[in-house]
């Protein structure tokens, strides 16, 4: 699979999707980098969210294990956590989300069951590592029906609130009824992120907006998917003028936007090219020009 391909369905619940929080985007070191920019969430944590952030759920553990160590920011859960532990690197200089999948699950106590054997395993696979507390634990899809998805949230809230193992919760591939199945409840703690396709090929128009009207942050799962094989001249064009590639051309689109990435590569240099996209801004005329091509 290439570095630009979608990052889709996480694969298992032992996954993982991880971030500097440092402020530099062009620092890169043996065993991690620094994400850039960070934002404060709703939940008003200290440690604050990077805009850029990267998985690696597509590979097993020695590789997650191989390529934290030579270039990263992010990796499969005991792969990922055995070289956090070698590398030496400081836990606070690393925002790790954790993935949980059990949108398959009917009913309201059999989705909070599979959920929170998810948030366990996540869990016992960081333990390799030393981890034992996670930044974010992400709700991979929603469940079949706003009772599962209650469901799924009540293990959420646990291994927060309870627990003590999590600091912030957020969702993937959420609409905005489902979303509300949780907001209903005054008293839910609200998703801090909502994981979702949007890139310079797809940017459905409102998808921005129902979240910002919840004051929920859209990260784009899939930020280059497409892009570059339809697009890419056009972005090729733009990047020039900033001595930009395509790539960092599509991704500062979605920064600018008003959201963050996470993304994937098995290089060092596509890692540290993706992150360099703070150092420039894009023309209103630049920005409108591609919101336009997959209008």
């Amino acid at each position: 699979m290439s570095r630009r391909s979608a990052l889709s369905t996480l694969v298992t619940t032992s996954t993982a999707v991880v971030g500097a929080s440092g402020t530099n985007p062009s620092v890169c070191h043996a065993s991690g980098a620094i994400g850039g920019p960070s934002v404060v969430l709703n939940s008003n944590n200290k440690k604050a969210f990077p805009l850029a952030s990267f998985g690696l759920q597509i590979y097993d553990d020695d590789a997650a294990y191989k390529l934290t160590l030579t270039a990263v920011l992010a990796g499969n859960q005991k792969g990922f956590a055995r070289a956090v532990k070698a590398s030496g690197i400081p836990r606070d200089e690393l925002y790790i989300c954790g993935t949980v999948l059990s949108n398959r699950v009917d009913k309201e106590s059999a989705a909070y069951r599979k959920t929170k054997q998810g948030c366990l395993e996540n869990m016992a696979a960081m333990a390799s590592g030393n981890i034992d507390k996670l930044d974010m634990i992400m709700l991979d899809y929603p469940g079949p029906n706003d009772e599962s998805i209650r469901g799924q949230w009540r293990a959420f809230e646990e291994m927060k609130s309870t627990d003590g193992t999590v600091s912030d919760l957020a969702v993937s591939n959420f609409s905005p009824s489902q979303l509300d199945a949780i907001l209903v409840n005054p008293g839910a703690t609200k998703p801090t992120v909502n994981q979702l396709p949007f890139s310079v090929a797809y940017h459905p128009q409102g998808i921005l907006e129902y979240n910002t009207k919840r004051d929920i942050l859209v990260q784009s799962w899939s930020p280059l998917s497409k892009v570059l094989r339809r697009y890419g001249s056009d972005l090729d064009v733009i990047g020039k003028k900033y001595g930009k590639s395509a790539a960092q051309v599509g991704l500062r689109f979605i920064v600018q936007s008003g959201a963050a990435f996470t993304t994937q590569s098995k290089s060092k240099t596509h890692f540290e090219e993706d992150l360099n996209v703070f150092d420039f801004v894009l023309t209103d005329d630049e920005m409108s020009k591609l919101y336009q091509l997959a209008a």
